[in-house]
């Protein structure tokens, strides 16, 4: 039926037009942008999802950056008890020197100069040593218990790794030279037989605790694997849902352009068909 006043082949060009320009708004919006999903009405389940592994993926990171930071900070703590044992096994030396019977109290002094000197510089190691002007090896100021470090090592609250450093002062090691109040000294051959057994002491203690800090060492570079593993595969995840497939979205542009120009022209013919009416009325 020949009609004016109401044109459906027109009405279902132009809805189609108007379909089509949306999806074809899309095409265009996934290509510029990159993201297959930019709100929710692209895809609402699929927004929600990468939003959580987005956070995931962020806390992941970030993370990883934690516990990088806390191997180097644990690498400059053991890099000070290394000069400490250093210093350490000096003094143990010297102490060995003084308890042999060919020296005489006088000469057992020069010893005792060197001996001291390395019993300050020991003390001067765990009071100076510090991190982001954190102490490390002060152990809590005052009482010199024993301090502990908790390094972030997960997305989550409660995923976290502690490291305990116990003061290595000369006092806590009971290696306190006679210069800093203490009792060791090598100015005697008593006091040098006395000061090799506390010597022995502290290293052992030092020791411990450098066994302690390679051990938390190891645990945060291989807890930092593992989150980077898994922050990767997480990433892979989020990206097929939020990235654009470029190949598919090329497609349905081309797609839609020329389904655009088809409606087009078929809007145009559907105009067209009312001026039948005009040869009707001539005739």
């Amino acid at each position: 039926m020949t009609v004016i006043n109401s044109n459906i082949s027109a009405l279902y060009s132009q809805d189609a037009l108007k379909t089509n320009a949306r999806a074809q708004a899309t095409a265009m919006q996934q290509l510029s942008t990159g993201s297959r999903v930019s709100s929710a009405k692209d895809d609402a389940a699929g927004l929600a999802i990468g939003q959580n592994m987005t956070s995931q993926i962020r806390g992941l990171n970030m993370a990883v950056r934690n516990l990088n930071d806390g191997v180097n900070m644990m690498q400059t703590a053991e890099g000070a008890m290394v000069e400490q044992s250093n210093m350490l096994q000096r003094m143990r030396e010297l102490a060995v020197q003084a308890m042999n019977g060919t020296y005489s109290d006088l000469q057992r002094g020069y010893l005792n100069d060197e001996f001291q000197a390395l019993g300050v510089q020991l003390n001067r190691i765990s009071t100076d040593t510090k991190w982001n002007d954190q102490q490390l090896l002060a152990g809590v100021s005052a009482t010199q218990a024993d301090k502990q470090f908790i390094f972030q090592a997960g997305k989550d609250a409660d995923q976290t790794i502690t490291v305990t450093i116990g003061s290595m002062a000369p006092s806590a090691l009971g290696v306190e030279v006679s210069a800093l109040g203490g009792d060791v000294t090598v100015s005697t051959l008593d006091q040098a037989t006395s000061s090799l057994t506390k010597i022995e002491e502290g290293l052992e203690a030092i020791n411990a605790q450098r066994a302690q800090i390679g051990a938390a060492m190891n645990q945060m570079a291989y807890g930092a694997d593992n989150l980077t593993n898994i922050s990767s595969n997480a990433t892979q995840s989020r990206s097929t849902i939020m990235d654009t497939d470029y190949a598919l979205a090329t497609t349905q542009l081309a797609k839609t352009q020329i389904i655009s120009q088809a409606a087009t022209a078929m809007l145009a013919q559907a105009n067209q068909q009312p001026s039948a009416v005009m040869s009707l009325l001539k005739g």
